[in-house]
């Protein structure tokens, strides 16, 4: 019984210590996507997009922003590499998909500044990767009719990496 309570008592410190240990170290930790799940993302937003009859460009960008993969559609357009670059970036940067973005940054809006940040694209087809409450990726799709369908092909990609991305 004693051993009992005194094992129990060392598990309450060491749990009551461990946050204080991380907040006096020097680093932090995330997690951030392989380059095999980043193309296997970016592959099925542009199949989605593809089987609907869209040719699309999509980029996977980590956290922070950095371009981890780019596709392009045999017919898409050139701009869907800047485009779906910025969606991605902006996506990423304002943690917030780019269709919230749109409406919250429109002419008028207390953030329409935002649209002056030169790499900034609020344009719906930006989507962020999240996976244990944390971003860890974003999307972004660019050549379809028109920036909902984008976003639908976004969140496809995610949906077929969901079972990977589970931590």
């Amino acid at each position: 019984m004693i051993r009992t309570l005194l094992v129990a008592s060392v598990a309450v410190v060491l749990v009551a210590v461990e946050p204080a240990a991380e907040e006096d170290s020097a680093f932090v930790e995330f997690r951030g996507l392989k380059p095999e799940i980043a193309l296997q993302m970016a592959q099925s937003a542009m199949n989605d997009c593809h089987d609907n009859g869209y040719q699309v460009g999509v980029a996977v960008v980590d956290r922070f922003g950095t371009p981890q993969v780019f596709l392009r559609d045999r017919f898409a357009g050139a701009h869907v590499h800047e485009t779906a670059l910025r969606k991605a970036w902006t996506a990423a940067s304002f943690r917030t998909d780019t269709l919230d973005l749109a409406e919250i940054t429109a002419p008028g809006q207390p953030s329409a500044g935002i649209r002056q940040i030169s790499k900034a694209l609020p344009l719906g087809g930006g989507v962020p990767v999240e996976a244990a409450g944390s971003i860890i990726a974003a999307i972004g799709v660019s050549g379809a009719p028109t920036p909902e369908i984008d976003d639908s092909c976004a969140r496809a990609g995610i949906a077929a990496v969901e079972d990977e991305i589970s931590f």
